[in-house]
């Protein structure tokens, strides 16, 4: 199959400047002429050629001109006629002569031809491919490119990121430690408050109700201050993890030591938390002291009214003896002393 490269317009123009020379037109020497071609299309055109030059070799000059210039056009068409035999006798002398030869390096060079075209269109192919892949790879090389910017943006915006979390953290981190240290000494002084409170109610017995009543209370509306400021402190910085924990999210896998603070941080909650429910125990442990206290005291207090009865019994039993006592001396003097000696003793017993 001819290829398109190549025209059978152009095989005949190499092959009339070929025959002007004087030459006999070939397949190499039309490639030569034409100076590109592969060796097939051009033995398939110049067959063409000669195959449109047998069919039109009798073929009469056209009718209808002038005698004299169609006797002319004769003339010049027989010598044309003579010399085209006389150059296809040459040629066919030669082409005989080489014809076994012409057929092995047609063969020859129409192997090479094709693999020449195979290995063309290969190349092309190959190059087309190898273009491709270029084009592929530069556009891959850009996206690259342009992802490495993004990734370096981002990196440091994740660094900016990690930085401020950084901050913010250790910021929370002093913070929790501050009111866990605040906490510790609310709880020491309350501790303490409520040690010298027991011991001043264990040394004064008589107002120990209405003062513990009071203390309690004070101690209860404390209490209650410092949970709710503590639960209000607690709101917040759980209001701030949450915050950090969403925006810890995208960076979970670059932040685990920030992870393992919040921990911490979370643990000194919970040890706080701890100490005031270990607070609470202790109160509840005081008042129940407090109770046994009281119910100690009201026992004394009991055993007092009932020493205080006793005594008073004995008091009045003790006046009831002196008065007896009194009136039996009382009758002893009077007798003694007879009845004019009644009066001096009745004065000086009623002065008695």
């Amino acid at each position: 199959m001819a290829r398109s490269g190549v025209q059978y317009e152009d095989v005949q123009r190499a092959i009339d400047t070929l025959m002007a020379r004087g030459e006999a037109p070939s397949v190499q020497k039309i490639r030569e002429a034409l100076g590109t071609g592969s060796f097939t299309t051009i033995s398939e055109h110049l067959r063409e050629w000669r195959k449109r030059r047998e069919e039109n070799r009798d073929v009469p000059p056209p009718r209808g001109m002038p005698v004299a210039l169609q006797e002319l056009a004769e003339a010049l068409w027989q010598q044309a006629q003579e010399a085209a035999n006389e150059a296809l006798t040459h040629y066919r002398r030669e082409a005989d002569g080489k014809v076994a030869e012409a057929g092995e390096q047609a063969a020859e060079a129409e192997r090479r031809a094709e693999d020449a075209e195979q290995r063309e269109a290969a190349l092309s192919g190959h190059l087309t491919r190898t273009e491709a892949r270029l084009e592929a790879q530069t556009t891959e090389l850009a996206r690259l490119q342009a992802d490495h910017e993004a990734l370096a943006s981002r990196e440091a915006r994740q660094r900016e990121i990690r930085t401020r979390l950084e901050a913010r953290l250790e910021e929370l981190q002093s913070e929790l430690e501050t009111q866990a240290q605040a906490h510790r000494q609310a709880l020491a002084d309350q501790e303490a408050a409520h040690q010298a409170w027991l011991r001043q109610e264990e040394q004064r017995h008589e107002s120990a109700e209405a003062r513990l009543m009071g203390l309690l209370d004070e101690a209860r509306r404390e209490r209650q201050a410092a949970e709710k400021a503590h639960a209000g402190r607690q709101d917040k910085l759980e209001k701030r993890l949450e915050t950090l924990q969403d925006e810890q999210k995208a960076l979970r896998a670059e932040f685990v030591e920030e992870q393992r603070r919040r921990r911490e941080a979370e643990q000194a909650g919970r040890d706080a938390e701890a100490a005031r429910l270990a607070l609470e125990e202790e109160k509840a442990r005081l008042a129940a002291r407090l109770e046994d206290s009281q119910q100690a005291l009201a026992s004394r207090q009991g055993r007092v009214e009932a020493l205080e009865r006793r005594l008073e019994d004995r008091l009045w039993s003790s006046l009831e003896a002196i008065r007896e006592t009194q009136a039996q001396l009382r009758d002893a003097s009077e007798n003694a002393t007879g009845p004019d000696d009644a009066g001096p003793e009745k004065e000086g017993a009623a002065e008695n």
